[in-house]
């Protein structure tokens, strides 16, 4: 910058100037960074500079000081500030190196961007920003993406990026982030780049004025802070600035949250924005009806609706007779070769724009000879040739070698075979590789024609072989260089037929969807086509034509190709790679050559006009026609306008621009013919973007903000027909005032997609019907995919194309029209090179837009997140839609397509699946998606639970209820001594039943603990276990000090002293109290549970072993409890041999056994009293279910601390007898096959596991069956596998665990669950006798209204239930209304009540809240049977009679549990599971480990662990947002991204959701990434 102040650069020689340009280059394209361009441009300038200060540093300048130097093209074509440097004018050419932003460059459209962003600047959202931890920050790959004809950075350069690194990071460390931000808002005062960081919205502080420093100084503070700015962003400690609301005030935060929570400001915030209502707000009423209805809006009154006449076909002139036209194209190859042999068809140029070549008519046409004789006679044996006539040939030509492909294409039509040109393929994975393939494949290719040099470039397999592309056919490549070539024998002569049906070539087009099919021309169609051309353009022979677009297709195939050929114009092509690196370079040629007419698109033109400084004398009064092949783009105006506006003193006329409409269809449909010198230019049609929503013609008058500017593309052509139709539904014509499709009728255009017959019926054979539907005639229209209207004076104008029409609640929207105003909002300091794509997806019934940019290496974070807002606004307000998601990728990863735009297809297929990597993103669900079902209103409870009752019994409903088998007493003496059994009649406790075992049968063994190995470490007999709970009984009578009645803590490992100190406490009188040890690796979590426990149950005493005592007391369990007050600890691990004076026996069987600790999933400790009656019942209970006597074994892996997990390890087996063997789940992580290899061992029938084990086994065995299978593990022998749980059954779990294991010889049959709550410890256990679990599958929907409707397995919006294992004897289960408390029928969901002997008798209260114990434990129906007391489960079911019989012959009633009803979500008037949420998160994407879900303030916030990399995590946010708006109809408010093991998990597997959510609000997750859905 310093330089151009003081070098005149036109000055420079030429060598010099070219350097420098190519240096621009190279920053335009991301080869260089900054930094290193700078310093090659000052070693280049070094000798032309007068002499400098030394102190001032040329290394340095700042990234956005001058304009000439931002990578990013500015909105407005005329360079912005008084840059005097004409190469810096050069490098403003190039910059966009094939980016689609040219085409939309409109400063009217820019400033009416501006002026309604600042409409908005008054009511600003306060949009919270997204959160990102560091690491996060990906910078884009630019260094590795070097496109391969640039040169890459040099090595000192990198070095210096380095070094700068480095220091960053060193200067980072020494401040803290405050001192960051801060500089951060100043800097906006020195540096360019950050002023309008904030100019748009808040109200900026003012930083104090600074005397203007030196150039030179201020050039360095301003890096400085650059750098400062980068790196802050790049550590990202993203802090929220107070965002000022419309009040004016700052936002408050919400009351019960700690006020320093990042998260909760945000989500605050979030709310703010929310509560203003963007839409008109849907009219809310009640509508209760199973089916919910997507609200449909209501049509507004104000809608435009087309007013006109029905449009009367448009006919082209007619095509005019020419004596001497060839009978076909190769027979006027065949002419010119003979006749003028000397005269030039084609020139080539080489990178720097100089002629490499020409091509003579003669050389044309013995090239395609020789090729059409070697096809036909030299690539098989005679009797076997490879080709026959009309066989289907690829062109693999670069766009760079222009005479190999027309020598290729006419050495085709010359044979007969039909050639297909398509694109380099450049790796394996090529972006729409796989749909080239399917052209391939539908064309029925299977030989490629190639050049050497391009088969050299091909990627090849180590052993040199091509590789097999995705998704091609089986290729044979033949090389058609010259000398490969066999001259043809003397008595052979191409046959040429004069021109026919058959087809010519094949025209590859891509779909909207991304399929790419091949437009079949025929050879009549190519000549008609030809004439027509020749007839519009009116081309005369001799004439010189220069052609920048694509030969292979489309208008540089049509003009620069055939009727080049046709008319014996001597055509010189101007490659992609030319333009880039000289995009003055055809202007030269035209200039040069003093052509006559030039072919090319908008691009072009905003590239010559960049550069054109350079080049004082060029003339451009040649030109009769300059045809601009995308004149049909609206946004194609200005981009005429303003090369006209410059090149008009270079000779340019205004007349001779010639727009065009083309389809690759119906091949051209309209051109401009060149105006006679001086008549008036034809008027352009300014609309309104309203009226184009709804497809109606209508001029822009109110609000210049939304108007769009098109220009005509000339008349129709000569010899066509043509109708505008509507563009969905049958082919109705349009009225004069609508916007339809255009269709053609003509002989030039094409006539079929190859070998897909289904497809072109719709495309090429449409008959338009009028008004009353009836055919308008017998002739086929061709669709061209065009969407535009008819004009006055029958010229044709076009405002889109079908393939970027968006659909929006019943409004079309242009995608083109949607990058245009993106782009017009201050895209320089955000977007890379103006790439943006639009597409919409479908979610929720309906199209949403989505927004794909890339975003500079530099641009900052506050930036982006800045621009994005904007874009939001901008759209909103110019085009009244709402964006659905706004994505920021890195530079140069958007997949490309072969001419460097941006493959619109795989962009929105890599968005859907997850592999589009963002950096940032936006998604505003709340602002676009109007059609939510209707909120449900709860009826008032008019109805009383009688009528409800009534109601069912009259609909032939049952209520819902059902019952275990009985519980039968053993009366016989004799049974009872044979089967080893004690009395029930004489032993209501317990501590009885051990002591007649260790009389009657003391060598029984009764339990075995297994260690990781397997191996029994521990083996307990009846006489054993009863000594050692003696030893302790006299130990706590002697130490403890203990009243009866007092609560004894005992804290040990899953292990036999446990079950020892169990029985030790019921001998001494006192209450056992089971508690999880803490961790010794993680005191601080858990060992407060410990001390809530003992403090909550005032325990008198601790029992435990040593190591745990020591860890009691230790330093580091101070940190987290106040280790001075526990109460005394006794240690069992050494005790003396004493046995107690006298074995406590309680008075009554009502008396308190032990209390059950247990923290619910919902964050509650709660603790509930066992009284002895219960405990002996339950176990009678379990014993009668699951056969259980002396004789048999079970294997216990479960948690032993409370629920049904405590009553199977410690009390079961005493009681009946068994023996169990005991593994503790913490071995299997050492050793996981120990659980599987103990029940093959042993060969046991019944095991009992918790769904954490059954995970452990699937995810870490699943792969190694075969392995445990040739170990000899056997799992036959498993006739009842029971999960442990208090929750719905894992379906999903349990059946993959059936499934892996059934190779081991687990029987399907075996796996089922049990259910528990805390009011009764054990409801259902499958058992050895009841039926098979049965599975049933439920409508959601219903679900949502608590109602139950079964369908049919696979249908919409089910899930799959099963039942929770058989009800236990002794149990009765019930239904209920929560809220009336009147009994239910079949169909209804409910909450669970129970009644049973062994029900909990209340829960352990300090304060004794009675009405909360009298509530869940000892409630009453409000009618029906007011006298049985029952316990509510706080769990929502429902009963089923299925079509089994039970054991007792009656139908077996199944009970479903559906989930916790403290849990639930209540959203939207709904009540929502949020296991339901989860399951379709986790299925959203590979990526996701698990998943959580819970409320905060009406916000559903979801928390999704990440399993991937880290930049993965923002491809996880709309794809969860999309999944749970498409299957659950809510909308997430923010997605929380995390890493794995960030969701707590209690021992029993459940998710902890609500400490989730503390941990969330008191932002102590330290997630990956935070998404605020707007």
């Amino acid at each position: 910058v310093m330089a151009d102040r003081s070098v005149d650069l036109s000055a420079l020689p030429k060598e010099v100037r070219d350097q420098l340009s190519e240096l621009d280059l190279e920053l335009s394209e991301g080869d260089i960074t900054q930094k290193g361009y700078e310093k090659k441009r000052a070693k280049l300038l070094a000798s032309y500079i007068p002499y400098l200060p030394s102190k001032t540093n040329l290394s340095l300048p700042d990234v956005q000081l001058s304009p000439g130097h931002s990578a990013d093209p500015s909105p407005s074509p005329e360079a912005p500030g008084p840059s005097t440097s004409s190469a810096s004018r050069h490098h403003r050419a190039h910059r966009s190196g094939g980016a689609r932003d040219d085409r939309y460059r409109s400063d009217i459209h820019t400033e009416a961007v501006q002026a309604a962003l600042a409409k908005h600047k008054e009511e600003k959202m306060a949009l919270p920003m997204p959160t990102k931890r560091r690491s996060a920050f990906v910078q884009s790959p630019i260094e590795t993406c070097t496109p391969p004809d640039t040169s890459s950075a040099s090595e000192d350069e990198g070095s210096l990026r380095r070094k700068a690194a480095l220091s960053a990071v060193l200067a980072q460390s020494l401040q803290s982030p405050d001192y960051w931000i801060n500089r951060s808002v100043q800097s906006s005062s020195t540096s360019s780049s950050a002023s309008s960081t904030l100019s748009h919205g808040e109200p900026k502080t003012q930083p104090q004025p600074q005397p203007q420093p030196q150039p030179a100084v201020s050039l360095l503070i301003s890096v400085c802070v650059t750098i400062e700015l980068h790196v802050w962003v790049c550590a990202c400690v993203i802090c929220l600035f107070s965002y000022v609301c419309d009040s004016g005030c700052c936002l408050g935060v919400c009351p019960g949250v700690p006020v320093n929570s990042r998260v909760s400001t945000k989500i605050q915030q979030l709310l703010n924005t929310l509560k203003r209502p963007k839409r008109p707000p849907l009219s809310e009423f009640f509508l209760d009806d199973s089916e919910e209805i997507v609200e449909v809006p209501q049509p507004d009154p104000n809608t435009p609706k087309p007013e006109g006449r029905q449009i009367i076909p448009v006919k082209g002139e007619p095509l005019g007779v020419v004596s001497n036209w060839p009978p076909a194209l190769q027979a006027a190859l065949a002419r010119w070769g003979a006749t003028q042999a000397k005269s030039p068809a084609l020139t080539a140029l080489d990178v720097t724009g100089k002629p490499l070549y020409t091509l003579t008519y003669g050389k044309l046409w013995s090239r395609s000879l020789k090729l059409a004789y070697t096809l036909l006679n030299k690539l098989g044996t005679k009797t076997e040739p490879v080709l026959q006539p009309g066989d289907r040939v690829a062109l693999v030509y670069p766009n760079s070698d222009p005479g190999m492909f027309w020598v290729a294409f006419y050495g085709c039509l010359l044979a007969e075979v039909i050639p297909v040109p398509i694109e380099v393929p450049l790796s394996r994975q090529d972006a729409g590789s796989l749909q080239i393939g399917f052209l391939l494949g539908s064309c029925g290719v299977s030989l490629a024609l190639t050049s050497e040099l391009c088969l050299k470039g091909l990627p090849k397999t180590p052993s040199g072989e091509i590789i097999q592309f995705k998704g091609w056919p089986r290729m044979k490549w033949v090389v058609t260089d010259t000398k490969y070539l066999t001259k043809p024998s003397k008595d052979w002569q191409p046959h040429i037929p004069t021109a026919n049906t058959d087809t010519a070539y094949i025209e590859y087009k891509a779909s909207k969807e991304g399929t790419v099919m091949g437009v079949a021309v025929s050879k009549t169609s190519m000549l008609t086509h030809c004439q027509a051309l020749t007839q519009a353009c009116n081309y005369c022979e001799g004439e010189t034509l220069v052609n920048v677009l694509d030969c292979k297709k489309d208008m540089g195939m049509w003009h620069g190709v055939l009727t080049s050929v046709m008319n014996r114009i001597h055509t010189i092509t101007v490659p992609y790679a030319v333009m880039k690196a000289c995009p003055m370079s055809w202007v030269q040629r035209v200039h040069i050559h003093k052509a006559r007419v030039a072919l090319v698109k908008c691009r072009d033109l905003h590239w010559a006009m960049m550069a054109h400084k350079d080049q004082r004398d060029t003339n451009l009064s040649s030109i009769r026609m300059l045809i601009v092949a995308d004149g049909a783009n609206p946004w194609s105006v200005s981009s005429c306008d303003a090369f006209l506006n410059v090149f008009q003193s270079h000779g340019l006329k205004p007349e001779v621009i010639c727009p065009c409409a083309t389809s690759p269809e119906a091949l051209t449909v309209a051109i401009r013919r060149p105006g006679a010198r001086g008549a008036p230019l034809p008027a352009r049609a300014i609309l309104s973007m309203g009226g184009l929503s709804h497809g109606v013609i209508r001029v822009n008058t109110e609000d210049k903000n939304s108007a769009l500017t098109v220009q005509d593309v000339g008349h129709i052509m000569p010899g066509a027909l043509m109708c505008i139709v509507k563009p969905d539904g049958p082919p109705q014509l349009c009225k004069t005032d609508e916007i339809g499709e255009i269709v053609i009728n003509s002989r030039a255009g094409g006539t079929m997609y190859y070998g897909l017959s289904g497809v072109t019926k719709n495309t090429f054979e449409v008959i338009p019907v009028n008004q009353a539907g009836a055919p308008i005639g017998e002739i086929p229209f061709s669709r061209t995919g065009l969407l535009g209207f008819v004009g006055p004076g029958s010229l044709v104008f076009v405002v889109g194309k079908i393939e970027g029409l968006l659909m929006v609640s019943g409004r079309r929207h242009n995608a083109d029209d949607l990058v245009a105003t993106a782009l017009a909002v201050e895209p320089v300091k955000t977007v890379y090179r103006g790439r943006i794509a639009v597409f919409s997806v479908t979610v929720f019934y309906d199209e949403r837009i989505v927004i794909v940019a890339e975003q500079r290496p530099d641009a900052s974070e506050e930036d982006s997140f800045q621009w994005m807002s904007r874009v939001l606004q901008a759209i909103d307000s110019i085009h009244q839609v709402g964006l659905y998601c706004l994505a920021l990728v890195p530079a140069n990863t958007l997949p490309k397509t072969p001419l460097g735009g941006i493959h619109i297809c795989e962009t929105k297929q890599n968005f859907l699946e997850g592999n589009l990597h963002p950096c940032n993103i936006l998604l505003c669900p709340h602002t676009c998606v109007t059609n939510m079902p209707k909120p449900r209103q709860k009826q008032p409870v008019d109805v009383g639970p009688a009528s409800m009752l009534v109601g069912n019994l009259v609909a032939g409903k049952r209520i819902a209820q059902a019952t275990g088998r009985e519980l039968g007493v053993v009366e016989d003496q004799d049974l009872i001594r044979k089967l080893c059994m004690w009395p029930t009649m004489m032993h209501q406790f317990l501590s009885e039943a051990l002591q007649w075992r260790a009389q009657t049968d003391p060598d029984h063994v009764l339990y075995v603990l297994l260690n990781a190995k397997g191996v029994a470490v521990c083996t307990a007999t009846c006489a054993q276990l009863h000594k050692r709970a003696e030893k302790i009984t006299a130990t706590l009578m002697e130490r403890g000090g203990l009243n009866t009645g007092d609560n004894v803590v005992l804290l040990y490992p899953p292990g036999i002293d446990l079950i020892a100190a169990f029985y030790g406490c019921l001998y001494a009188g006192v209450i056992p109290v089971t508690v999880r040890p803490p961790h010794p690796q993680n005191l601080a979590a858990t060992l407060p549970t410990v001390r809530m426990i003992i403090d909550v149950s005032k325990a008198a005493c601790i029992l435990t072993t040593q190591p745990l005592m020591r860890i009691l007391r230790s330093r580091e369990a101070a940190a987290s409890v106040n280790i001075k007050t526990w109460p005394t600890i006794i240690d069992t691990d050494d005790l003396p041999r004493k046995r107690p004076p006298h074995i406590y026996k309680p008075p009554t069987a009502e008396m308190l056994a032990y209390l059950d600790f247990s923290v619910s999933t919902t964050g509650m400790l709660t603790g509930v009293k066992m009284s002895h009656a219960a405990v002996s019942t339950l176990c009678r209970s379990i014993k009668l279910q699951c056969e259980l006597y002396s004789s048999r074994q079970i294997a216990i892996c479960l948690d032993p601390y409370c629920g049904l997990g405590f009553v199977l390890w410690c009390l079961s087996s005493v009681y009946s007898g068994h023996q169990s063997i005991l593994i503790p789940p913490l071995e299997l992580e050492s050793s996981l096959p120990l659980w599987l290899s103990t029940l093959s061992q042993y060969k046991i029938r019944d095991t009992f596991c918790s769904y954490s084990v059954m995970e452990l086994c699937t995810k870490g065995l699943g792969t190694q069956t075969e392995m445990l299978k040739a170990r000899g593990l056997n799992l036959s022998c498993v006739r009842s596998c029971v999960v442990i749980a208090e929750e719905r059954p894992r379906l999903a779990l349990t059946q993959s665990f059936s499934k892996l294991f059934k190779d081991l010889g687990l029987s399907p049959r075996a796996v089922s669950t049990a259910f528990g709550s805390r009011v009764n410890l054990a409801i259902c256990l499958q058992g050895t006798a009841g039926p098979d679990p049965s599975t049933v599958y439920v409508d959601m929907k219903s679900l949502r209204h608590d109602r139950v409707r079964l369908v049919e397995r696979g249908a919409p919006q089910s899930i799959p239930l099963m039942e929770s294992g058989t009800i236990l004897p002794g149990v009765r289960v019930i239904i209920v209304n929560p809220e009336t408390r009147g009994p239910l029928g079949d169909s209804h969901l409910g909450e669970i009540w129970v009644n049973s002997p062994h029900s909990a008798s209340g829960y352990y209260t300090i304060y004794g809240e009675e009405s909360l114990q009298a509530d869940h434990f000892n409630t009453r129906l409000s009618f029906g049977e007011p006298h049985t007391l029952w316990a509510r489960t706080g769990y929502l079911g429902f009963i089923k009679r299925t079509e089994l019989l039970d054991a007792s012959g009656d139908r077996h009633d199944a009970l479903f549990v559906v989930g916790s009803l403290d849990e639930t979500l209540e959203l939207r008037g709904l009540r929502y599971h949020p296991i339901d949420i989860e399951t379709s998160v986790s299925r959203a994407h590979r990526c996701i480990a698990e998943s959580a879900v819970f409320t905060w303030t009406n916000l559903l916030v979801v928390v999704a662990e990440l399993s991937g990399s880290e930049q993965e995590a923002l491809d996880l946010v709309p794809l969860v947002t999309n999944v749970v708006l498409e299957e659950h109809h809510l909308i997430v408010g923010v997605v929380v991204i995390v890493d794995p093991g960030v969701i707590p998990i209690n021992s029993r597997g459940e998710k902890q959701r609500m400490h989730l959510r503390d941990s969330f609000l008191a932002d102590q997750l330290d997630p990956i990434y935070v998404a605020y859905n707007m």
